[in-house]
């Protein structure tokens, strides 16, 4: 199974961090977001990588490259961010037909990725318990099916997924700027064709200056296994 990362985004509540400097980059210890979730792949069987760049792309290849080389590491270029739907959009002739996983690139996370489904109907979600900075969630898992219901969802999407890139190729999209939870999702969520589990793991979306001092206080307090 080929594994996607979301790189693409400006970092706008990182500021002034990310100004001259894309959000994969800022670092969580001494290495940088996409460098432990690029690890955290390979260390899990991942062995083909596609991760979409925009907002100062060439810092982010030349890093990753420099970094990983002889890996079979392909990057989606992107002139603008595409958003999370028209990046992977964007990507689908380098990710192919089969079912592939999608990261985004801005957690910091210990997350069980190594017996997730592969034969599904739309998507797989992995859900996390709601944090503070969300608290009324993103959907619920009833009997391994999401669903969204307006005041009891206790789950936030971590950021991972299985992705069938079916649900990009029989849609048509006014604009090739989209979100996929917004424009893609709820059409299969409806129909009782998006799966989920729960995970219990380190999580922590690093989407904000606070979240980022938060990643590296745990960071120093415990070390995650693919140190």
């Amino acid at each position: 199974m080929k594994a996607m990362i979301l790189a693409a985004g400006f970092g706008k509540r990182l500021l002034p961090l990310t100004e001259n400097l894309p959000k994969p980059l800022l670092k969580v210890g001494d290495q940088t977001l996409i460098e432990r979730n690029i690890n955290y792949l390979i260390k899990n069987g991942f062995s083909e990588i596609v991760i979409n760049a925009s907002h100062h792309g060439d810092l982010l290849m030349e890093h990753v490259n420099n970094i990983f080389p002889g890996h079979n590491i392909l990057f989606s270029i992107e002139e603008k961010p595409l958003g999370t739907g028209g990046g992977i959009l964007n990507a689908l002739e380098i990710v192919g037909d089969e079912t592939f996983l999608v990261m985004n690139s801005d957690i910091f996370h210990n997350i069980d990725i190594t017996h997730l489904p592969k034969d599904i109907e739309a998507a797989h979600l992995i859900g996390v318990s709601n944090p503070e900075h969300n608290p009324n969630g993103d959907f619920k898992i009833n009997d391994n099916i999401v669903e969204i219901t307006k005041g009891s969802n206790n789950l936030t999407w971590s950021g991972i997924s299985i992705i069938n890139p079916i649900i990009f190729r029989e849609n048509s999209f006014e604009t090739k700027t989209f979100n996929m939870w917004d424009t893609v999702l709820p059409k299969y969520i409806s129909t009782n064709k998006v799966t989920g589990h729960i995970s219990s793991e380190l999580w922590i979306d690093v989407g904000t200056p606070e979240r980022l001092n938060l990643a590296n206080r745990v960071y120093n307090d415990k070390k995650l296994d693919y140190e």
